[in-house]
């Protein structure tokens, strides 16, 4: 008996125990339903779309297509990263805007640097640019004209602020 006694006592024990992950999973069980269902669906949409890729690329034989390229261009030292050149033009951008009270010298120094990362970024995406060849009102408007087609392109520059009358000279 003293047995049967201890072996019912872990049972009891043992349902005592897990009871709150009896609960939890009566509870939650639409929740892990749901979430293995979608981890399902998500690895099965994963692989489909590797699959499409891979076709793809045996479709339009991809390496055929760059095989031709130069990238010895992209190696070259004196290009800088287009994150870089992001981060100049926001920072000369900023300066240029409200450089109110500088000197002429000062002004059309930091114009030329900024024009200059203009058009390196420029370059980096393979937009045309005029802003060496232009003077004057051209240059300023070609300068509009190029900082549109980056943005465009998805690279962030500042914007004048409402309210803020930029200097010509």
């Amino acid at each position: 008996m003293g047995v049967g006694r201890a072996l019912m006592l872990a049972l009891a024990f043992l349902a005592v125990a897990t009871l709150p992950a009896a609960f939890a999973l009566l509870f939650c069980y639409d929740e892990i339903v749901d979430r293995v269902v979608c981890g399902w669906s998500e690895w099965r949409e994963r692989r489909r779309e590797k699959r499409t890729i891979a076709r793809l690329d045996r479709a339009v034989e991809a390496d055929a297509l760059t095989r031709d390229i130069d990238l010895s261009a992209f190696d070259s030292d004196d290009r800088r990263p287009l994150e870089q050149l992001a981060a100049d033009l926001r920072r000369l951008g900023g300066q240029r805007i409200g450089g109110a009270g500088r000197s002429m010298v000062w002004h059309s120094a930091l114009l030329q640097a900024y024009d200059d990362r203009l058009r390196r970024a420029c370059r980096a995406l393979g937009v045309a640019e005029h802003l060496a060849e232009l003077e004057g009102v051209d240059q300023e408007i070609e300068r509009v004209r190029v900082e549109g087609v980056l943005h465009a392109a998805g690279l962030a520059l500042p914007a004048a602020r409402a309210g803020h009358r930029q200097r010509h000279r």
